[in-house]
């Protein structure tokens, strides 16, 4: 079953530059089994057509309050209770101000207006006019009478300018509309999750660290946020965006992820240590950058070991929340794994052999087993969003 199957879409397109992209949106929605309608201002159909637009949609584009055919059966309204959900992408400023004031004076806000359905606004708009106080003021308005704001991104902009005001990408809104229509079967449970590496400093420029990309943590920390769950991403150096919805906590070493993970593990429902973390650091970190020395081939570094994030965490006396750690082996990994649970009192862990080709550290895919006191499950090839999904639904059924 496709993941937006008999869900009714109606797509309010706005007159910004970003409406060129409003042909995928649609298509890439229709993909994935929903129905979509769609509603244009006048502006938007300067910069791209209707005719376009019901090709890729099947239906009947709706663009004048004053058509006579569409109204004689009071076509806003009709649409309006079709809706389960309303995306305005691109929204100008200019809609999202008079959607802020309550004005009906076309099609699409009065549309807007008449429907019940949840509307998501996904802004669209030159970087200044997205800062300036009124429009801020505007959003913070549809925020608080319970709309969805949906971006926007930040990047170079049609103009030249760089900054926020982009539009999220097709994929991104689909995403967003799939996860909108999700059962939130976190509702109410507050998650902490590591991810990433840790850099442990030898002198001013080398460190030590390893090959984690943060992915398989990014990819919890979206999908916990997507299932209704307050998230708190503790990320050590990578190269990925914050996911919507989560509140990131940005660390180098072990010692810095460590102390965050102690301040927020007490607060939170779960905690999820999914974070390569070097198990040593040096001793001493060199205060100026370490030179070769003539004569010798050999560099000596006494290291010591960092402290146990996730011990540390599940041997917690008071707030001890439902802990669940990862395991990256390179062989026996069921017995490594059923070790490491015993042996730091888990709850359950999460474990991989990131020896195979293809899977783990740096790629998009992944393999997993997972294992607690009186069960386990499997988990073959997948992407990491969707193993991230399976692993937080099992945690779900655990912690009920």
């Amino acid at each position: 079953m496709q993941p937006l199957e008999g869900k009714k879409i109606v797509l309010g397109i706005s007159g910004g530059i970003a409406a060129y992209k409003c042909a995928e949106l649609t298509r890439r929605l229709s993909e994935r089994g929903a129905q979509v309608k769609v509603v244009m201002t006048r502006a938007a159909k300067e910069f791209i057509t209707p005719l376009t637009m019901q090709a890729v949609s099947g239906h009947p584009v709706a663009e004048s309050l004053l058509d006579p055919a569409a109204e004689a059966s009071m076509g806003h309204i009709e649409i309006a209770k079709w809706a389960d959900l309303v995306l305005l992408a691109p929204a100008t400023a200019d809609l999202i101000a008079r959607m802020a004031a309550g004005m009906g004076n076309d099609l699409l806000s009065t549309f807007v207006l008449a429907t019940d359905a949840p509307v998501a606004v996904s802004p669209a708009m030159n970087q200044q006019m997205y800062s300036n106080i009124a429009t801020q003021e505007n959003i913070a308005t549809l925020r608080r009478r319970g709309m969805l704001i949906w971006g926007p991104a930040s990047g170079e902009q049609a103009c030249g300018d760089i900054g926020a005001g982009r539009m999220l990408e097709p994929m991104q809104l689909v995403d967003l509309c799939i996860s909108h229509f999700q059962p939130k079967i976190l509702q109410g449970k507050k998650i902490a999750i590591t991810a990433g590496p840790t850099q442990e400093a030898i002198d001013p420029v080398r460190f030590i660290s390893n090959h984690s990309s943060g992915k398989m943590g990014f990819a919890l920390a979206d999908q916990a946020a997507k299932l209704g769950a307050e998230v708190t991403l503790i990320s050590g150096p990578v190269n990925l965006p914050t996911p919507s919805n989560v509140k990131r906590i940005d660390v180098l070493s072990a010692q810095q992820m460590h102390q965050a993970a102690v301040e927020q593990a007490t607060e939170h429902d779960i905690f999820i240590g999914c974070a390569a973390v070097a198990d040593y650091r040096a001793a001493e970190v060199a205060e100026q950058k370490m030179k070769k020395v003539a004569g010798t081939d050999e560099l000596v570094i006494r290291m010591v070991k960092n402290p146990d994030i996730i011990a540390t965490v599940a041997s917690l006396s008071e707030n001890r929340p439902f802990t669940v750690g990862f395991a990256a082996e390179t062989q026996d990994v069921e017995r490594y794994a059923m070790d490491k649970l015993t042996r730091k009192k888990l709850d359950l862990i999460c474990a991989n052999d990131v020896s195979q080709t293809g899977i783990g550290f740096n790629s998009n895919d992944n393999v997993v087993s997972l294992y607690w006191a009186n069960g386990q499950q499997h988990f073959s090839l997948a992407s990491k969003q969707t193993l991230a999904k399976n692993i937080l639904e099992q945690i779900n059924e655990l912690t009920q």
